[in-house]
């Protein structure tokens, strides 16, 4: 969710470069950024103090920074910018909203309300420093013909991910009237997803079968996506691409939608006063039955197809 939000700081801010530092894995994500510099890491080399105490050393070194932005606020980035200080570095670090968001999904406090999206806090952050930052909240569709609808099924977390019956009977339908191409990882997603795709006509699997850089390209091609709560959706706001997202113990009212999307393409059991009952997903249902989930009928996802999306 970074890579629209440095995108549009760096295009209204000119005489500025940004040094995204992070797992060498997201390298793709930022490569056609203009004046974004992207210094890739080993992640797992740097585990304690002394190791994230060398690697500020080196970035101030290599870089020279004016401020240091900690956009994830976690221990390791916290040990970092402890860092960054004691060298004299002008540090400024993302304001999560972890209060808001745990009232959020405290079941008995009502009335629920949208929270600051996730991309204006990280704009927050650029903004403490002196940048022009508006952010326009539009995706940018890739030109080009589009064929076919994605539909990414699995999720980090078991209380976003629609039962795998029902995401069965949605790519039976589907696919009688279009060409589908399921996404997913490698190993037991990737096995079922082939046995999906062994079974349907006009439907091909591309489970761990891309790079990122081919995953994003091929979900710029597509008409629409489908995903639930997931980086897919994300990936599909990085191209342009209308998704239409499944949420289940999670809502778009934490501030996760992805950058663009219109909430008139969010899914989910509005009827359940439960929800939502976990930011990330992670957590055990408070009723035990998985409602959100298992309520959740696959019409809702076949009636938005067939809707028009505001574009936003």
């Amino acid at each position: 969710m970074t890579v629209p939000v440095l995108k549009e700081i760096l295009a209204q801010n000119t005489d500025w470069t940004i040094v995204m530092v992070s797992h060498h894995v997201y390298k793709e994500l930022f490569d056609h950024i203009p004046r974004l510099r992207f210094h890739a890491l080993e992640l797992d080399r740097y585990k304690d103090f002394l190791s994230l105490w060398r690697l500020s050393t080196d970035l101030q070194r290599l870089y020279s920074p004016d401020a240091v932005v900690d956009l994830h606020d976690v221990i390791r980035t916290k040990v970092l910018c402890f860092c960054f200080r004691l060298k004299g570095e002008k540090v400024y670090i993302l304001h999560k909203g972890r209060r808001e968001k745990e009232r959020l999904v405290n079941i008995r406090f009502f009335p629920k309300t949208p929270l600051k999206t996730t991309t204006e806090r990280y704009a927050d952050v650029f903004r403490k420093i002196g940048l022009f930052v508006v952010l326009s909240h539009r995706r940018e569709p890739n030109q080009g013909e589009k064929e076919g609808i994605g539909f990414a099924p699995f999720a980090k977390h078991k209380g976003k991910i629609l039962s795998l019956e029902k995401s069965y009977e949605l790519v039976k339908i589907l696919s009688q009237e279009y060409k589908i191409f399921l996404f997913g990882g490698k190993g037991e997603e990737a096995k079922v997803l082939e046995g999906w795709a062994g079974h349907f006509a006009n439907t091909v699997c591309l489970a761990g079968k891309l790079s990122l850089g081919q995953e994003l390209e091929k979900i710029a091609s597509l008409e629409l996506m489908i995903s639930m709560d997931s980086a897919n959706m994300h990936l599909a706001s990085l191209v342009g691409t209308r998704c239409i997202s499944v949420w289940g113990q999670t809502h778009h009212y934490s501030g996760f939608l992805g950058y663009g999307q219109s909430t008139e393409d969010v899914v989910q059991v509005e009827e359940l006063s439960c929800r939502p009952c976990s930011v990330f997903g992670g957590r055990d249902c408070y009723r035990g039955d998985w409602a959100c989930l298992y309520e959740f009928t696959i019409q809702r996802i076949l009636d938005r197809i067939k809707s028009p999306s505001s574009e936003r």
